[in-house]
């Protein structure tokens, strides 16, 4: 299959994959994203920071007869997976999650398959396959495969189990200088792609926790999360800031795609969006 060039339109026909071809991996594939994860530079995150990311082959320990994903269903002939590792601290886990997902971009432009899965799945069984750093964990995995041809049916189902299908609003989503004022798509002049690419990216159980607001003189784009409240207390760690890092990565990208230059910047504008779970994550400044 050939590389679509355009990551926007990758990231408009992407899908979590979570039924498999039983073919495997072909070499040319495994040696591109054996290429990819040489790369240093694909590791660098949005502050500076770098990430880890590691390609385990389906063994005996990784098992290949189904990977049960939560109340989801179960992730059927997966050849590999993509493993990560972080520290469990706010920025590490947002950055972690945007170097995650540019990997899972790039797959997705091989024509390969994947299935972010940060909830139910058994670490033990990675950890086996990886050398853990100091306080590192895995956050979330991502198997790997040709996506079967008759999947349809059974990942639609499970598309509408989980409303992957069903993503929110503008009005619900972005707003226009302050927290009173929906931002619309006219409003948001050349930051509309970008700020849509948002609107459009993978998030746990889709709640879309990001929330943007747009500087009047549209130079700034502030990026928020409205927390669930106890979402995922019961696995040690904030998993929608994942969610945060995949929305700051489709931004970005989107915006270099259509060049437009810009930053990230933490410089939290103290605005008041009158609800207690929603709190300051970064800002992209235009320019630089």
């Amino acid at each position: 299959m050939s590389v679509i060039h355009s990551l926007i339109e990758t990231m408009r026909g992407r899908q979590s994959i979570r039924t498999y071809d039983t073919k495997s991996l072909s070499d040319s594939d495994q040696n591109k994203i054996n290429a990819y994860l040489k790369e240093s530079q694909n590791f660098i995150g949005p502050f500076g920071g770098t990430g880890r990311i590691h390609f385990v082959p389906v063994n005996h320990n990784v098992t290949d007869k189904g990977i049960k994903l939560g109340t989801y269903g179960f992730i059927k002939n997966p050849k590999a997976y993509l493993v990560g590792t972080a520290v469990n601290e706010k920025y590490a886990l947002v950055e972690y999650a945007y170097i995650f997902h540019r990997a899972t971009l790039f797959l997705t432009q091989l024509g390969i398959g994947t299935c972010w899965m940060g909830g139910t799945f058994n670490r033990n069984s990675f950890e086996e396959e990886i050398q853990l750093a100091g306080e590192e964990f895995i956050p979330c995995v991502t198997p790997l495969g040709y996506p079967k041809d008759k999947q349809r049916v059974f990942d639609k189902a499970l598309r509408f189990v989980v409303k992957a299908d069903n993503k929110k609003r503008w009005d619900q989503l972005f707003y226009d200088s302050t927290f009173k004022k929906a931002l619309t798509k006219e409003k948001a002049e050349q930051l509309e792609i970008p700020i849509e690419m948002v609107r459009l990216g993978p998030s746990a159980s889709n709640k879309q926790p990001w929330r943007l607001v747009l500087s009047e003189d549209r130079k700034v784009c502030h990026f928020y999360i409205q927390h669930t409240p106890n979402y995922s207390s019961s696995l040690g760690y904030d998993m929608q800031l994942l969610d945060m890092g995949i929305a700051m990565c489709q931004f970005e990208l989107a915006c270099k795609e259509l060049q437009i230059a810009g930053s990230w910047e933490i410089d939290d504008p103290q605005l008041q969006s009158g609800n207690e779970h929603t709190e300051y994550i970064v800002s992209w400044k235009r320019g630089k």
